[in-house]
């Protein structure tokens, strides 16, 4: 069982709904058919939603891959925490200030970090098995 992944990958989609919700009202609000009609507003919202989903069904299988091949569900715990401040950082920064913020920079390496983690995590999984 993925309960672990499973608890991650609700959170995460919570954020996801959020960032969608966050477009739809935009679009909404400035009566946007399609796209961001011009509004810098908009294209914040919708880079904002984007670059989430560019990122999460990755990790998340990364996640998945290592819970079931028995890893550390404490480090599944601690990445994922990591990930889901990340990822409602972000999309707060991006939104919120133009160019760089702290938002922007930490939730952006911060995913980064528990991407490659999860990485390396499932890489040592496989090399112990085939030594």
């Amino acid at each position: 069982m993925l309960i672990t992944t499973a608890l991650y990958a609700s959170l995460l989609a919570l954020i996801i709904f959020w960032l969608s919700y966050n477009v739809v009202n935009f679009r909404r609000k400035k009566q946007v058919d399609l796209g961001d009609g011009g509004h810098e507003e908009g294209i914040r919202h919708i880079r904002a939603q984007q670059n989430t989903i560019e990122y999460i069904p990755l990790i998340l299988i990364l996640m998945a891959v290592y819970e079931l091949n028995n890893g550390s569900v404490l480090l599944i715990h601690i990445f994922g925490v990591a990930l889901v401040i990340a990822r409602i950082i972000y999309p707060l920064g991006l939104i919120n200030k133009r160019g760089a913020s702290f938002g922007r920079f930490y939730g952006t390496l911060v995913t980064w970090l528990v991407m490659v983690g999860f990485i390396v995590l499932n890489l040592i999984k496989v090399v112990k098995v085939m030594i």
